[in-house]
């Protein structure tokens, strides 16, 4: 049967290839990217990716840990933590061979930059486009495999477990096709599209999680969001980010009388962790009345500005700011998934043959607060380990099986603004610092809408696969907090 594989990824960011990759070359994998092959989070990552490489003289394992500790309010799963850091050198080696090209000193060695919350200089970049340069070397060794399919705009609608393995009902090209595999890996990113701004592309609607959750795998923490403090302020649904590494290289932040403030809330200033610094952002916002903030950077100059943030200073361009010469507008944003299905060491989920990598899982490393640059870390640390964990379960051919995925009868269109309502809900109830009351009013409209669409008979397409997916994160989300 030609739609039956070893195992199926769901998700093509740096999470989904790179487990792809490290599975056995025997086995036959089918890769699902929901959009473009290229729209993910992953691409959209900016600062870097952190880790200890080699032993150096004032970085080393046990600070990286104490760093990931201190920024995740001591809520981190110390196993996990280990798992991160110790594997982090062998994990970098390897995307460097695959051809990742990391910005490199006058020296020849390579540039290490520093992020808020980091002690040490210990964050490899590409420019400020890291992410997207890590995604293209992972890709191109994936598509050079022949043992592995990678299908773009493939959504998956469903997912079922059968005694044999698992189901997916797919669509792609305006059709249902339905694949079976003896694993799945879940690696779907995050769930920013449940906030009216995020700077998650638009993918980002917690399908993966929904999925978990439907087959009774356990979803925890998924309140623990984590906003980022410098989005450019626009007012757009997807918020171009202003890299961590932007405070990193020396930026300040300004309020609206073109002060810095953030002696008032942490002494660690601009280059405490990102919680602090949202928090403080907001604070200061109601003692000023008044939600203008900056960034200002200009001191360095344009010509090192443009050299080290060429991605950042011609997207501040087309808005008409040389970020050389003028003030960055900015103001916290959704950003990053904390919480989610939750897995042990391996990446597995308390489904067998169930597993979860990237933003995603909750694999408990990032404790109530991601450290700046861990996330591309955990992608691949999990993913391989994901990887490890399955290919020790490959020892045997397995025979293929089918599966029917009965479509709803006299199905109608989701009723149009479902989604927009989701978002502004969780916008007013539980942005940066939680409103208690908004929260016990948005769940019970969100416990509205998702009853509706988990009992009605609605047509299985895009619409109601995103707006079902974000009901149920923000159902699960509220729930935690009320």
């Amino acid at each position: 049967m030609d739609n039956f594989y070893d195992v199926i990824v769901v998700g093509a960011g740096v999470g989904g290839l790179y487990t792809a990759l490290d599975l056995p070359q025997s086995a036959r994998i089918l890769v699902l990217a929901k959009r473009e092959a290229d729209l993910c989070n992953s691409v959209l990552a900016q600062g870097g990716i952190a880790g200890v490489y080699k032993p150096v003289d004032d970085d080393n394992i046990s600070l990286h840990t104490n760093d990931t500790l201190i920024a995740g309010g001591f809520k981190n799963n110390p196993d996990s933590v280990r798992v991160l850091v110790t594997e982090a050198a062998q994990e970098i080696q390897h995307i460097i061979d695959l051809g990742t090209d990391f910005d490199r000193d006058v020296t020849g060695e390579y540039d290490r930059t520093l992020e808020g919350g980091h002690s040490r200089r210990r964050i490899f970049h590409h420019k400020d486009s890291t992410g997207a340069e890590i995604t293209r070397a992972v890709r191109e060794a994936v598509l050079a495999m022949d043992n592995i399919t990678l299908l773009d705009n493939s959504l998956m609608c469903r997912l079922a477990k059968t005694d044999e393995g698992f189901a997916a009902d797919v669509l792609s090209e305006g059709e249902h096709v339905t694949y079976t595999a003896r694993f799945v890996v879940l690696a779907t990113g995050g769930i920013g599209r449940v906030y009216s701004y995020t700077t998650n592309s638009a993918i980002a609607t917690g399908d993966g999680i929904c999925a978990a959750y439907d087959l009774g795998a356990e979803i925890r923490n998924l309140s623990l969001i984590q906003f980022h403090p410098t989005a450019y302020r626009d007012k757009s649904r997807e918020c171009f980010l202003i890299s961590e590494s932007v405070r990193g290289e020396g930026a300040y932040l300004l309020n609206c009388n073109r002060e810095r403030f953030m002696d008032r809330y942490d002494d660690r200033l601009e280059l405490a962790p990102r919680d602090v610094v949202s928090r403080s952002i907001i604070l200061e916002s109601r003692r000023t009345e008044s939600e203008e903030f900056f960034l200002d950077i200009r001191y360095k100059g344009e010509e090192y500005l443009r050299e080290r943030f060429p991605m950042i200073f011609d997207f501040l361009l087309t808005q008409g700011i040389n970020m050389g010469h003028d003030l960055i507008p900015v103001f916290p944003c959704q950003h990053y998934l904390m919480g989610g299905i939750n897995v042990d060491t391996s990446a597995r989920t308390d489904i067998d043959g169930l597993y979860a990598v990237g933003e995603c899982s909750h694999t408990g490393v990032h404790g109530n607060n991601r450290l700046a640059s861990n996330s591309l870390l955990e992608a691949l640390v999990f993913g391989h380990k994901a990887a490890d964990d399955i290919a020790s379960k490959l020892t045997a051919p397995a025979e293929p099986f089918g599966y029917k995925f009965e479509q709803p009868e006299n199905a109608e269109h989701i009723p149009t603004g479902l989604r927009t309502e989701i978002r502004g809900i969780m916008q007013k109830a539980y942005f940066v610092i939680p409103d208690k009351q908004k929260a016990v009013e948005g769940f019970e409209r969100v416990s509205e809408i998702k009853k509706l669409l988990d009992t009605g008979s609605f047509i299985i397409d895009r619409d109601f696969v995103e707006a079902r997916s974000l009901a149920t994160v923000a159902y699960i989300v509220l729930k935690e907090v009320i």
